[in-house]
């Protein structure tokens, strides 16, 4: 199978959600030029991650996932024959979502996730939480990939991650809204080290508030049997300036590499993490702001 190229969309917001969904419409007709065969939205990118602290105005913001705003995207995806995951503000009650809708080439909808770890310590706490991850057989013109999303915070958590390696995924596509420094990258090293997965992360340029840019792909490759050691599974990062930024994913090294190394689901014992799954919390862990 030829590599998977995604297209980072790593764009800076116009200030209006109709404006958005002009310059995104744009931006993936770019991506398409560029050969893409997904492009992926920083998170958020109807309202530019804007999360207002008035719930109504907070409602009134948010997009149906049925309505123009992200039907668009449906029937460009179809035109262009290539996937895109679009990011948006969702109405829901009884409030608003964190959403990314995934669509495939053919403009169908490969799942609808919502960010599952809302930064409730801060202007999430307006909002409603996802309840699981999803995983999809991704239908693009060199092959089928399994793909699953996280979006910004999930990242911070094992889980997530992990959750959707053993649903299946092969690439992750995490749309992202913060500064992406060493800690944060970090974090997506071992996730993709540990899972054997790629990881494509599409972060806001440092031209938006509180973001710098710095877009990333791992492939989650950490040996190759030509080396004589580990490498370093990122092979892409951006710089923080406005721009689409691409990546090819080496899906048949990926799955060779995935058949052989000892990561993953090759050695775990479930059955000794009983207590991943208890939800007692003890100091110094306890937060008053926490949302079961």
């Amino acid at each position: 199978m030829e590599d998977i190229r995604i297209a980072f969309l790593q764009i800076a917001p116009t200030g209006t959600t109709e404006g958005n969904r002009v310059k995104g419409e744009l931006y993936c007709r770019k991506a398409k030029e560029l050969g893409a065969d997904i492009a992926l939205f920083p998170e958020m990118w109807s309202s530019g991650y804007g999360i207002p602290e008035e719930v109504e105005l907070l409602k009134a913001l948010a997009v149906s996932k049925d309505g123009e705003f992200v039907s668009c995207y449906k029937a460009l995806a179809e035109e262009l024959n290539m996937a895109i995951g679009i990011t948006f503000l969702e109405d829901f009650e009884p409030l608003p979502r964190n959403t990314i809708v995934l669509f495939d080439r053919h403009g169908k909808e490969m799942y609808t996730y919502a960010k599952v770890h809302t930064c409730d310590f801060g202007d999430e706490c307006r909002l409603t939480a996802g309840e699981d991850f999803y995983v999809a057989d991704l239908d693009t013109e060199k092959g089928t990939v399994k793909v699953g999303s996280m979006i910004c915070y999930d990242r911070e958590f094992p889980e997530s991650a992990r959750i959707l390696m053993l649903k299946g995924a092969e690439i992750l596509l995490v749309p992202n809204a913060c500064p992406m420094e060493i800690n944060r990258i970090s974090q997506l090293r071992g996730r993709a080290y540990e899972n054997m997965v790629g990881i494509a992360t599409v972060n806001y340029p440092e031209a938006q508030p509180d973001c710098n840019g710095h877009s990333t792909a791992f492939d989650g490759i950490a040996y190759r049997p030509q080396d004589s050691g580990s490498r370093d599974t990122l092979f892409m990062e951006a710089d923080g300036s406005e721009g689409i930024f691409t990546a090819d994913f080496p899906i048949d090294e990926i799955r060779e590499y995935r058949s052989r190394e000892v990561h993953g689901n090759a050695y775990r014992h479930p059955a000794k993490y009983r207590l991943l799954v208890s939800e007692e919390i003890c100091e110094p862990f306890i937060r008053q702001d926490y949302r079961r």
